[in-house]
């Protein structure tokens, strides 16, 4: 059971609108690489995950990837509050708000729908922990470019950062978790020989 805390991650207080950046800032909040498919991906892989404290660091992680939807969320509803028709037009915002208008949908920059397919949960734990550390990777690849467009305002440029920061402190948590399964794993000589497979044998 979850606790909320009703403040944001990070303190967010964005002067200027700007629906160009919030077009592209949106990926990280319906994208392939974003924060709601990082949050389900971790949040699904803990319960086939053998070793508790590995699926405890699933849980924590997939619980802060969730403030961190929150955070990306409050961003792109700063950028576009208030915005007049006519910053809509210029902008390009125009055909997201004809099926929205500002209301938060989960959606890639491109405009393409999240899609529960972006993510896996496989019940393999090397495969799991593998995926899981290139996530943060392509997240934090993200990030990056999210910076170069948004370095004019500190305002958003700030958070950003905090968010691509924390992408790096997972993958190191990731990593941690891989070599922990691989050093219980070599002992039973994981990928020579599974002993699930003998049922198969005749």
């Amino acid at each position: 059971m979850w606790n909320y805390e009703k403040r944001l991650q990070y303190p967010l207080k964005i002067k200027n609108p700007n629906a160009k950046l919030a077009q592209c800032i949106i990926s990280q909040f319906g994208g392939p690489d974003g924060e709601l498919s990082a949050s389900m991906r971790y949040l699904s892989q803990r319960y086939t995950m053998p070793y508790p404290e590995v699926a405890n660091l699933l849980t924590d992680i997939g619980t802060e990837e969730l403030a961190h939807f929150e955070l990306i969320g409050a961003i792109v509803y700063q950028l576009t509050k208030n915005l007049s028709m006519e910053e809509i037009e210029k902008s390009g915002f125009a055909p997201y708000y004809i099926d929205h208008t500002l209301a938060l949908w989960p959606q890639a920059a491109g405009g393409i729908p999240f899609n529960a397919c972006e993510f896996q949960s496989k019940g393999d734990i090397i495969a799991d922990l593998t995926e899981d550390m290139a996530a943060e990777q392509k997240a934090r690849t993200t990030y990056d470019n999210i910076l170069r467009l948004v370095k004019d305002d500190p305002d958003v440029y700030e958070p950003i950062k905090f968010l691509r920061a924390r992408e790096i402190v997972h993958f190191q948590r990731f990593g941690e978790a891989l070599r922990i399964t691989q050093d219980r794993l070599n002992s039973k000589n994981f990928y020579q020989f599974n002993p699930g497979f003998d049922r198969c044998k005749k």
